[in-house]
């Protein structure tokens, strides 16, 4: 429990006291490498048996079993509370004390999000396809809170200076918002994608000014963070949010 403590981040971010939210990083686990250490991904090739029990040994930093989604890089948004056994979504919300929103990256952008009067948290999973097709947007209107009153925190992710993606992913995001065109810089026949900027804008543009976080980069820091760009066989970290009871 300790050692698992010791890894994980706390968001930075003036969420009020009844919000708690943990950031895995690779360590504090037991599975052996190429998913050293604390792998929390079933579906990865990880032995099952040591996935659960690093899942077991998250647990003792929670208080209640993680909602662990399906995710498929879409934007279907579920409520922990009245979910089943893995549902398939990629974005989870909670008005319930104890319910942990879950969501499961090696690359995509997780992000949190939480009102001023901590009523409501919510998790999504955004990866370029999750964001091109609006989860962020999905997420926000499942929480049923006005936008102004929702802060934002952006977990880790590829950085802009590692996510190198196609003239595909920049004309879809531009399609929508001419303004996405500034979160690609152009890098031989291909482009880097700042997802954090990509995120800021689809936020921003829904009305929510209060973003925080941002500055990681999972390919770049192979010491604390699982990257499937840089790795391809590679473990899962997990960003979790939930209201505590007071």
């Amino acid at each position: 429990m300790t050692q698992i403590r010791e890894h994980l981040i706390v968001p930075d971010w003036p969420a009020p006291a009844r919000v708690q939210a943990r950031q895995t990083t690779r360590h504090g686990g037991l599975s052996l490498p190429p998913y050293d250490s604390l792998n929390l991904g079933m579906h990865v090739g990880d032995a099952p048996l040591t996935v659960a029990r690093n899942r077991t040994l998250l647990n003792s930093v929670v208080p209640s079993e993680p909602v662990w989604l399906e995710q498929v890089h879409g934007t279907q948004v579920v409520v922990a509370e009245e979910v089943g056994c893995l549902p398939c979504a990629d974005a989870c919300i909670s008005h319930a004390p104890n319910a942990v929103c879950t969501i499961m990256t090696a690359d995509c952008l997780p992000v949190l999000l939480c009102d001023a009067d901590a009523s409501v948290v919510g998790a999504a999973h955004a990866g370029w396809r999750g964001l091109v097709d609006g989860v962020i947007e999905a997420t926000i209107a499942r929480m049923s809170i006005p936008p102004q009153r929702l802060m934002a925190w952006l977990g880790p992710a590829i950085g802009p200076q590692a996510f190198e993606v196609g003239v595909e992913v920049r004309a879809a995001f531009v399609r929508q918002d001419a303004a996405a065109e500034a979160a690609f810089t152009p890098h031989g026949d291909k482009y880097l994608a700042d997802l954090y900027q990509l995120a800021r804008q689809r936020l921003q543009k829904l009305g929510v000014t209060k973003i925080y976080g941002g500055e990681f980069c999972t390919y770049s820091d192979p010491a604390r963070f699982y990257s499937y760009r840089r790795d391809g066989q590679t473990g899962r970290m997990a960003t979790m949010i939930w209201l505590s009871p007071t």
